[in-house]
């Protein structure tokens, strides 16, 4: 039986994220790449560019499996007036942790949940949500040498902001503060739970 979920995402942190909803026992779920330019304007503001390409990807995806509801997601991070991207490699990692020790940085997970009208009749229109959750996180005052060995031991190089805080990460902040906790790992689990009751997904039987 073909899935009813696809995860938009080439993300491994956002599939795991998933399993942990038990989706892979409750509800079949597949995934895809969506493959659509990320680049963004250095006038457009990190809310904005995670709220867009949230759904950019699901829109994209949905529109080639009519009926299937697609779930796409997007987590942009800043501190001061940087982006913080995915470092891809140690030296760019230590370099974006030392420039956010002591400081206070905001991530903005864009959720999109995209839904294309499988009938293609009746002038029924597409049915999407569009959600973005907020999380601020208080960096410690961090030494080199503690940045350098964090690096070393957790190798965060595909995560924006070059840290993993659902494991040794953690130790790098003062405080965590978000209505979501789950979405710092890219996807707000708590929103997609609502949102898929929206579509008649139900993760708890009823």
């Amino acid at each position: 039986m073909s899935s009813q979920i696809i995860l938009g995402s080439s993300s491994k942190y956002r599939a795991r994220a998933l399993k942990i909803l038990g989706l892979e026992l409750n509800l079949d779920f597949s995934q895809q790449p969506p493959n659509i330019d990320e680049t963004h304007s250095q006038m457009e503001s990190p809310r904005a560019i995670a709220s867009r390409l949230a759904l950019a990807k699901a829109k994209k995806i949905a529109q080639n499996n009519p009926g299937k509801v697609v779930i796409g997601s997007d987590q942009t991070g800043a501190c001061g007036h940087r982006i913080l991207e995915k470092p891809g490699s140690a030296e760019a990692a230590v370099e974006s942790l030392t420039y956010c020790s002591g400081k206070t940085a905001t991530f903005y997970t864009g959720l999109a949940i995209y839904q294309c009208n499988a009938e293609q009749q009746n002038n029924a229109r597409d049915k999407y949500t569009l959600d973005v959750e907020t999380t601020h996180l208080q960096f410690r005052a961090l030494t080199k040498a503690q940045i350098t060995k964090y690096v070393e031991l957790d190798r965060p190089l595909d995560c924006a902001g070059a840290f993993k805080a659902e494991g040794l990460g953690v130790a790098l902040f003062e405080s965590i503060n978000a209505d979501d906790p789950s979405a710092l790992v890219g996807l707000p689990l708590i929103r997609l739970v609502s949102r898929l009751q929206e579509f008649g997904i139900n993760i708890l039987p009823r």
